[in-house]
């Protein structure tokens, strides 16, 4: 064999040396050979596990479910999941309801409802739900109050959940918001109200609306065919969705030839385009009502008792539960019932000033209490002598009543002097906004004729 070699060319001893000792590494190195042949398996096996269609479409980073024994998922480390399904239940609030009906009628313990209201101050809204809201209860399997829910609004919900230390906690969702300003404008042609509801305002904004003009306008009697309004006020949306108005932000009325503009700041307040309060010291009106029924009159025949005497206050006629505010700062000197007034409320104020509130469904503050202007102190009713839901309200200056609908207030603070640049540069702002759309609402009703 070596002669055999030896008479070989040059080259081809080359190719047999190289071939021998690419032989001899094969011999030498069988684990590397063994992994070859291990990855030839493993991809026998997935070709045999996966179709020929879900092989092709396989991708770096694509999870395939697996089978997996279920003894096995019990014990593993990475199921940690293990909260309870909660069951809910939604129950409606009828009339003559009170929470602790609520709770019994959900299948809960007076024990439940204490540990939720006893929460704190947010909790508290749930002894002032009305007919027609609802809660949401959440148990566990063992019937256990896990999460209540209770829509406050359409933007707020208030969310009381079971902790782990076996006591209840409270926290209040709040959906995003998205503000949003518009305008509207009118002339009045039969009534304020009427052109109010044309222009697209809500009821809402329009006593609004008067409850800002309210100290310099008598919406009962002021008002005259042609006065005009335009207003610039927030509309608000949840994922685009309307939901309702909010502030007026700006608004302008012209009563018999007078001007007057109002512009609200962020105290909440509104002022003049020069920095003077909208508001005076007391309220002409202190209901958001929707007529007067009766005037200040020295003599009128009464209704009831059929015969003549003078009438020492004004009548706002409104629905019954409507909210009746404190026209002024002031101390509550009678909070009482009688079979002529009613349910009625007496405050006192600075300066020998007496404001009377009569004929209320509930009256919301007691003797001696002490008041703000616009604090609620009773709703509208039919209490007494009365025919029909409205407040009757007297305004009393050292002992002799005035009409309250006629006699000088006394004004309010201007803005703070050191808010009064702000408020100025809001302000021309605004007013600008207004002109800008009342010229384009002259214009659209000048093309529309």
């Amino acid at each position: 064999m070596q002669q055999l070699v030896k008479q070989l060319p040059k080259q081809h001893k080359i190719a047999i040396c190289a071939l021998s000792t690419f032989v001899l590494l094969l011999m030498i190195l069988p684990s590397e050979k063994a992994n070859a042949y291990k990855d030839q398996s493993v991809q026998a096996l997935n070709q045999k596990i996966m179709s020929d269609d879900a092989a092709n479409q396989l991708q770096v980073g694509q999870i395939y479910p697996v089978e997996v024994d279920l003894v096995d998922l019990a014990s593993s480390d990475n199921d940690k999941d293990n909260s309870p399904q909660l069951q809910w239940q939604n129950v409606t609030v009828k009339n003559g309801d009170n929470l602790a009906i609520l709770f019994k009628r959900a299948g809960f313990s007076a024990q439940t409802l204490y540990k939720v209201t006893s929460v704190g101050k947010q909790t508290k809204i749930l002894t002032k739900i009305h007919p027609g809201q609802s809660i949401a209860f959440g148990a566990d399997d063992n019937g256990v109050l896990q999460q209540l829910r209770y829509a406050q609004d359409e933007v707020d919900t208030l969310v009381v959940t079971l902790g782990d230390d076996d006591k209840y906690h409270a926290s209040v969702e709040s959906k995003e918001v998205e503000v949003r300003e518009q305008f509207a404008g009118a002339k009045i042609t039969s009534s304020f109200w009427n052109a109010g509801i044309e222009a697209g305002l809500s009821e809402n904004q329009i006593m609004n609306l008067a409850n800002i003009f309210g100290w310099d306008i008598d919406f009962a009697n002021d008002l005259r065919k042609d006065d005009q309004f335009s207003v610039v006020y927030e509309t608000r949306y949840i994922n685009g969705e309307y939901i309702n108005t909010g502030h007026i932000l700006a608004a302008e009325f012209v009563n018999q030839g007078d001007v007057y503009r109002a512009v609200r700041y962020k105290d909440g307040e509104y002022y003049t385009p020069e920095g003077r309060s909208m508001r005076k010291a007391f309220l002409r009106a202190p209901v958001n009502f929707k007529y007067v029924s009766s005037s200040f009159k020295p003599r009128r025949f009464h209704p009831i008792l059929k015969r003549w005497k003078a009438h020492r206050g004004v009548d706002y006629a409104a629905k019954r539960g409507t909210p009746v505010v404190a026209a002024g700062n002031g101390k509550v000197i009678r909070s009482a019932y009688n079979k002529y007034n009613g349910h009625h409320v007496f405050i006192e104020h600075p300066g020998g000033i007496v404001t009377k509130y009569l004929h209320f469904s509930k009256r919301k503050v007691k003797l001696g209490a002490k008041v703000k202007q616009g604090e609620v102190i009773g709703l509208v009713g039919s209490t007494g002598l009365s025919e029909a839901p409205h407040l009757h309200f007297e305004f009393i200056v050292n002992g002799v009543h005035r009409n309250p609908r006629t006699v000088k207030m006394p004004k309010a603070n201007p803005i703070a002097s050191k808010e009064k640049n702000t408020f100025l540069a809001l302000a021309q702002q605004k007013i600008a906004q207004l002109e800008s759309n009342k010229r384009v609402l002259l214009a659209h009703n000048s093309n529309s004729k």
